[in-house]
């Protein structure tokens, strides 16, 4: 028995580090990216999340798997395998006073297995991004010493979450959980100065770059508890809490003058304008201390009301380079305090039903964040980059409710036109499955 769950957990391993590559990929101009260590749309890429309005710390079920809360796996049904899947699609118009852009892409938002250790011992593994930089604006500036030069400011890369979680039922009604996560990829971010009329003599192309390689082991821990209220109801508790941490980063500059031929760069000549620009150095970036906390009221397993709120002080984050660039600072930027609400409402599906209309399920739900970015317009007070969004879901049970596959909707609008508004419809699919391991069938 101890060999075929090492097995597993060894094949669902390789599986997942085959697909980081995929994961990561993001094509969607995200201007917001920039900053930091890029953006995430979780938990609203999760489709059974964004169907609950980003509603997660009290959900858990044997048709999908919830690493929000890693108390959850609790709930992966004795000799048993849970294999849970999502995809995305994604349009978004970004628009300020003056422009608009419209840009779309798919994914894979997730892909993650879990099954059972023991009666009291369950376990998930699973890979999501954790978040992605994805930027391109070109400012054109005229000059009649050089005609015209356009500053090139862009990005791309991303870092996944590679996840083992594990859940233990400490009684019938409270479990407890923790998430290992390896935080791995890399971003890179550069500057080009182009002119329309480069010679290669008495001005050439140029681009100031710097790829940051991230990979480090962090931990987030969970509870869940269900208080039975009479012989209907319930009141479900759930609380996360990720501690603070500081992560090193691997940091890599290169300034360097290039020519342009036939829509290929060729590089002439590297640039040394200040001592510790250039090479490979370590730098650290310290996040601070996220708790999550949520309530659901709950009847029979038919319905339920669920509430969630997220608070991290991010005004205490920090990234401090060992050289005079610095990746992350920009002028008018800031970080503040970040908070998130989330409601949602969910008719489960009555299992017992013999008409399958009936066994289906239905949610919807809100958000709203105060986001942790704070920019400087070009006149006023810094503004915070909010959120808000709504979303809705269908479940289509299968297999007499072993499986299930979610088609769910997200719409949220985060920033401002003074700044820049990003209104965007996700799309998603999910499907879950679970089967029966590790029983040998007897026939009689």
């Amino acid at each position: 028995m101890v060999k075929k769950h090492f097995a597993l957990v060894a094949a669902m391993a390789l599986m997942l580090l085959g697909t980081t590559m995929v994961v990561a990929q993001n094509g969607l101009n995200a201007p917001y990216s920039q900053y930091g260590v890029g953006t995430s749309n979780t938990p609203y890429s999760t489709p059974w999340a964004a169907a609950m309005g980003g509603v997660v710390y009290t959900q858990r079920s044997n048709t999908f798997i919830n690493p929000y809360n890693p108390a959850s796996y609790a709930g992966i049904g004795q000799q048993t395998f849970l294999f849970d899947m999502g995809l995305g699609i994604e349009s978004s118009m970004l628009k300020d006073d003056a422009t608009s852009l419209y840009d779309a892409e798919g994914s894979l938002a997730y892909i993650a297995g879990g099954f059972a250790l023991s009666s009291w011992w369950k376990t998930a593994i699973g890979i999501m991004p954790y978040s992605q930089v994805n930027y391109r604006s070109v400012q054109p500036v005229f000059d009649p010493l050089w005609d015209t030069m356009h500053t090139t400011y862009e990005g791309f890369g991303g870092i996944n979450r590679i996840f083992w979680g594990h859940a233990f039922n400490v009684t019938k009604n409270f479990s407890l959980g923790f998430n290992m996560n390896l935080l791995t990829g890399s971003l890179t971010r550069a500057i080009t100065y182009s002119f329309d009329n480069s010679d290669s003599i008495a001005f050439m192309d140029s681009r100031k770059q710097k790829i940051t390689h991230l990979r480090n082991l962090t931990f987030d821990f969970g509870a869940q508890y269900r208080a039975d209220l009479g012989e209907n109801y319930s009141l479900n508790a759930g609380l996360t809490v990720e501690l603070p941490r500081t992560m090193d980063v691997t940091d890599n500059a290169l300034m360097y003058t290039f020519v342009s031929r036939n829509n290929s760069e060729y590089m002439r000549d590297t640039i040394f304008p200040l001592d510790g620009e250039q090479g490979s150095y370590t730098s650290t970036i310290e996040q601070p201390l996220k708790i999550g906390v949520g309530l659901a009221l709950e009847r029979n397993n038919l319905w339920q009301v669920a509430a969630d709120m997220t608070y991290a002080p991010w005004s205490g984050m920090k990234y401090i380079e060992k050289n005079s660039v610095n990746l992350f600072g920009t002028s008018g930027l800031a970080y503040g305090d970040n908070l998130r609400m989330a409601l949602g409402v969910q008719w489960m599906g009555d299992r017992e039903s013999a008409r399958y209309i009936s066994r289906m399920g239905y949610s919807a739900g809100f958000h709203y964040e105060q986001g942790k970015l704070r920019l400087q317009a070009v006149q006023g007070d810094p503004t915070c980059i909010n959120e808000w969004g709504f979303g809705a879901g269908v479940m289509f049970p299968m297999r007499k409710g072993r499986s299930a596959l979610r088609l769910t909707i997200n719409y949220s609008s985060m920033g401002t036109v003074d700044v820049l508004r990003k209104n965007a419809l996700l799309i998603g699919i999910s499907v879950g499955s679970s089967d029966t391991w590790f029983m040998k069938r007897k026939y009689n």
